[in-house]
């Protein structure tokens, strides 16, 4: 192996390799419907386009004490594209995907693969599989934007980038913005670290400064106590050991237009309608008598990027790889009787979690998850996922088509990974104007998730969209 090129991880990167489970692999997979797309014109795509970014011909490696990237020797495209010619109908097709979830990638080669089927009825369906380690979701939905052009006969102008070490210039940035947080305050007018100017124009006084910074850290204890403290989840079907074996389904395309008019109508987001949807259909699978609601506490994890809450010098350059986002635990109200209950209550602790440092305090705590030593991890691990029964993620896609080697993506679905014992992902794809809803479940939690995603839908039509 040839060590010239290696270096460490990122913590954020190395924090997924440290999660890893048998049963519960962390793996980001992406399905895209494109219309007429060959394997020839996906192969040139691939050779041209995708590996430009030089950190597809790395691969994570352990080396005691932590993870290195290192290039992969004898790395061949043809090692991470499979095409498979069958004729899927709309329903073996979801079969075939819940197969490929179940179909561990190669740990002696780069984390990721294509499934290419051309010939799958109602146009080709190519799925990639991909390693959380390597990007979170938007730095992915990043590189479909810069290599997917709004029309067929426009190419792509920026494109890749190199794998550089950044362990070092990160960490400093990180030392240098901890310390500023804690012994300065950013004013309206003044910089960072310098007093802001009082009445008489002159520097405030060094009481005031403690005084501020005081402040600050009754505020991020608080913020750290009551994330600690968040109840548990309660006792459902949706917490069950969980079998290693999963199963996905996804949804018929929604306008999006519908959710709009939705939120307009209710005076929402139309996030706080998803989750609504969601709740709905969760509530059906807990198993848990009407009466027994009000005391049941459910939480479901939502991913939240964080890239503009950090100091520019730890945001990421555009176009790279990477993760930077945190997570909120957001309560639903399985307990609430009707769809408007149910989604009010959202916007109110959406609203509340929008205020709070919780996604960058789970960032940082997950990124020390690769240095705590094995023995520890999984109950550190157990602070984070028992207190969520599910993963929902919103991934928001382009308003207008794209186009990938010059074919048309006619839908696009995303599922997220879903740590510790949680086995239920739902995810709410936003793509050309259409909204589609999609499940990855062990299972032991959803034999079918189908029906699922057909309350999801339903919920939907109960609320007033204004028309």
């Amino acid at each position: 192996m040839n060590h010239e090129q290696s270096h460490l991880l990122l913590p954020a990167d190395s924090a997924w390799l440290a999660l890893e489970r048998p049963e519960n692999p962390m793996t980001i997979t992406v399905m895209l419907r494109v219309e007429g797309l060959t394997a020839p014109r996906f192969r040139e795509f691939l050779r041209v386009y995708w590996m430009a970014w030089e950190r597809f011909r790395f691969l994570p490696v352990k080396r005691a004490p932590a993870w290195w990237w290192e290039p992969d020797p004898v790395f061949d495209i043809k090692h991470h594209l499979d095409v498979v010619m069958d004729r899927f109908s709309q329903d073996e097709l979801q079969d075939w995907v819940s197969a490929r979830l179940n179909q561990p990638l190669a740990l002696y080669r780069p984390l990721w693969k294509f499934w290419l089927a051309p010939n799958a009825e109602g146009g080709a369906a190519l799925l990639l599989r991909m390693h959380h380690c390597y990007a979170d979701g938007l730095s992915l939905l990043g590189i479909f934007e810069r290599l997917c052009p709004p029309s067929p006969q426009q190419h792509p102008a920026l494109y890749g980038a190199e794998e550089t070490a950044e362990l070092l210039r990160w960490t400093a940035a990180a030392k240098v913005w901890l310390e500023r947080l804690v012994a300065s305050e950013v004013g309206p007018e003044g910089a960072i670290g310098e007093p802001a100017p009082g009445p008489d124009g002159q520097g405030q006084s060094t009481g005031w400064w403690l005084e501020r910074a005081a402040q600050k850290s009754v505020k991020l204890v608080h913020e750290v106590s009551e994330f600690l403290a968040e109840p548990e989840d309660s006792p459902s079907n949706l917490k069950r050991p969980l079998l290693g074996r999963r199963v996905c389904r996804w949804s018929r395309p929604v306008a999006l237009d519908r959710f709009r008019s939705v939120a307009k109508t209710t005076n929402v987001t139309i996030n706080d309608v998803l989750l609504s949807c969601v709740a709905a259909a969760v509530r059906d699978r807990l198993g848990i008598p009407g009466d027994d609601l009000d005391e049941t506490v459910l939480h479901a994890a939502v991913p939240v990027d964080i890239r503009a809450r950090l100091p520019e010098e730890l945001q990421p350059e555009p176009g790279t790889l990477g993760n930077y986002f945190g997570t909120v635990f957001v309560p639903l109200p399985v307990d609430g009787e009707s769809p408007l209950e149910r989604l009010y209550r959202i916007k109110h602790e959406t609203r509340r979690l929008k205020k709070s440092w919780q996604p960058g305090i789970a960032w940082g705590l997950a990124a020390t998850a690769s240095a705590i030593p094995e023995p520890w991890r999984q109950p550190v691990a157990d602070v984070f996922y028992r207190k969520a029964s599910a993963v929902v993620s919103n991934v928001p896609g382009t308003p207008e088509a794209r186009y990938i080697a010059g074919c048309r993506i006619a839908e696009q679905m995303f599922w997220v990974p879903q740590a510790g014992d949680i086995g239920l992902g739902v995810s709410i794809v936003s793509y050309a104007g259409q909204v589609q809803f999609g499940v990855v479940a062990d299972e032991a939690i959803l034999v079918d998730p189908a029906d699922f995603l057909a309350d999801c839908l339903q919920e939907l039509q109960r609320f007033p969209d204004g028309s």
